[in-house]
């Protein structure tokens, strides 16, 4: 592993010793590509050694599942036991958390998921520490929360180093990339609108990845990062919420700096917080369900009151077609027809299709076959 450690740090020094310009493009493209492929191996090998451990297999629940990730001893545990009212153990030490700790938070009819992970340290993606565990529970989350505290708001870049160099994309759409090989013809780009990449660069980067025809389509445009993300097809894309732990501990003007200068490094407003009072926890559960981009659809039966109650939850874009499913399996096979009321149509009681899709807060009613 210290090998491929040192490839890695002379590929990333070379980067930054390379001025990014039209003569420099390509060349700076292949090392780009290269180190890609040696980081994955890294982590590769890092996820093979050894196993998970007891307590890193937690199997999903609810509608949705969040990670708290940050360094040891910024307060993990403490927010966890005040977002779901279960107990994980705290301490004044680090890696008090030894497995994940599952918990339940039910926010405006939403039931979810919180895993209270260990601490990430710096090199977790290349397995130091419970890094490699750690790292595989995180990419299957559907939302991460990163916890720092007014004491380290430093460790927020290596955080986002770590995710990045695991493969995790944080609040970071999937670029929309196409690449099929073929058996001949060489390397031919299509795209649709602004593209700043040229032919040379993808070509420079296709070599590093053994591919010598290909045909490509980019819709709208990419970067070198973005092509190569692409290429290797294990990058996860995860929406974030930076949280700032402790803040009942310094005084409002410290406070207001930091804010302020997590704000231009994140390009997202952090959420001040303190764990241990509960200061600010209804604005990270509100937070939480935003990214999480949820809806809710309240339901009315073929007879009888609607139930406007408990909505169900379900994400959006969603179409009539989900709703069934999470319904019941033969829903879909024996649907007749909707009517909906709500925003999502043009007047009361419209009926609709299966693939309808689906507004927040609209009163859905389902016409099955008997």
């Amino acid at each position: 592993m210290a090998g491929i450690e040192d490839q890695i740090k002379e590929l990333e020094d070379e980067i930054q010793r390379t001025p990014y310009n039209k003569a420099t493009s390509k060349h700076i493209g292949r090392i780009k590509a290269k180190l890609a492929r040696l980081k994955e191996d890294a982590v590769n090998r890092a996820l093979k050694a050894g196993g998970g451990g007891e307590g890193y297999s937690v199997k999903k629940s609810g509608d949705a599942t969040v990670v708290l990730v940050g360094f040891p001893s910024t307060g993990k545990s403490t927010l966890m036991n005040t977002l779901t009212g279960t107990t994980s153990e705290t301490a004044d030490y680090a890696f008090t958390t030894l497995t994940v700790v599952p918990g339940a938070m039910e926010h405006k009819g939403a039931k979810i998921q919180i895993l209270d992970i260990p601490g990430l340290i710096a090199g977790a993606a290349l397995g130091k520490g419970r890094g490699k565990e750690v790292i595989a529970v995180v990419r299957t989350a559907d939302i991460i929360v990163l916890l720092s505290d007014v004491f380290n708001q430093q460790h927020v870049d290596i955080l986002l180093k770590e995710l990045y160099d695991a493969g995790i994309r944080v609040n970071t759409p999937k670029p929309d990339i196409t690449v099929k090989k073929t058996a001949r013809g060489g390397v031919r780009l299509n795209a649709v609108g602004t593209l700043d990449l040229d032919i040379d660069e993808v070509r420079s980067i296709l070599t590093e990845h053994r591919i010598a025809s290909a045909d490509i389509l980019i819709r709208g445009n990419a970067t070198q990062d973005e092509l190569i993300d692409s290429l290797m097809g294990s990058r996860v894309y995860i929406p974030a919420v930076l949280a700032v732990n402790k803040i009942d501990l310094i005084s409002d003007g410290e406070k207001t700096t930091i804010e302020n200068n997590l704000k231009d490094r994140f390009n997202q407003d952090p959420i001040m917080i303190s764990a241990a009072t509960g200061f600010h926890m209804e604005a990270l559960k509100d937070d939480i369900f935003y990214r999480l981009r949820f809806i809710r659809i309240y339901l009315k039966p073929q007879s009888g009151l609607a139930d406007l109650e408990e909505p169900l939850i379900i994400r959006e874009g969603s179409t009539v077609e989900d709703v069934c499913r999470r319904l019941h399996r033969d829903f879909v096979d024996r649907f007749r027809y909707a009517r909906i009321w709500g925003t999502s149509v043009k007047h009361e009681a419209q009926r609709v299709g299966i693939l309808h899709t689906l507004h927040d807060e609209d009163l859905l009613q389902i016409i099955i076959d008997r």
